[in-house]
């Protein structure tokens, strides 16, 4: 029986797709409420978003559930073009003027700053797109024909799957390669409809 409180996941800069930890707490068949702050870095204990608010707790860095790709935050930030047109503005949006830009500017650097630290970068567009193939084809042979990745009951590695996979289908890009990337991957995208429609979609209707 899932318990009686409802659990909110915070995340300003990414609240269009479900998220590894929206999927996880649907799995688990809690109550979800997403809610946009503009202050929600510094409402984290650690500084660290999503989080969850959980009756009179807050916790956040939920592990490998939480964490977004390497390849998603280099395009997302490291790639000027998309930078420019997609990411800056989608992340000052709930700002305003000119601390919109100020804040937008300042985690573009941070990002470029972790993704130097980490060797990648200097990597170009398509290293990275050839990395999320190899990790796609990884995944896709593990998953089979199965409906989940150990077979009937979903885990964490699905939400954590999902979440990141779902992220890239639906989120607009200045480039389709990403996308078409895991596209070509039958069984992820069937995997991604599953959980969308078990744990998304109004059966209401």
């Amino acid at each position: 029986t899932p318990p009686s409180f409802n659990c909110s996941t915070i995340d300003p800069s990414d609240l269009s797709p479900p998220s590894p930890v929206q999927a996880y707490l649907r799995m688990c068949g809690l109550p979800v409420q997403v809610v946009c702050k503009a202050n929600a870095e510094y409402m984290s204990p650690s500084g660290k978003i999503p989080f969850i608010h959980v009756g009179n707790q807050v916790v956040s860095e939920l592990g490998p559930i939480v964490q977004f790709t390497k390849a998603k935050l280099y395009i997302q930030w490291c790639d000027d073009a998309t930078a420019a047109e997609i990411s800056r503005p989608r992340y000052s949006s709930p700002y305003s003027w000119p601390l919109s830009k100020i804040l937008a500017y300042q985690k573009q650097w941070e990002v470029r700053r972790k993704m130097n630290a980490v060797g990648w970068g200097g990597k170009t567009l398509e290293q990275v797109y050839e990395d999320v193939s190899q990790c796609c084809q990884a995944l896709s042979q593990r998953l089979g024909t199965q409906p989940y990745f150990f077979n009937k009951q979903p885990t964490e590695l699905d939400a954590l799957v999902f979440g990141h996979l779902f992220t890239i289908l639906t989120t607009r890009l200045t480039s389709t390669e990403l996308a078409e990337r895991i596209k070509s991957y039958s069984n992820l995208l069937s995997f991604c409809r599953r959980i969308e429609q078990t744990y998304f979609e109004d059966k209401s209707s």
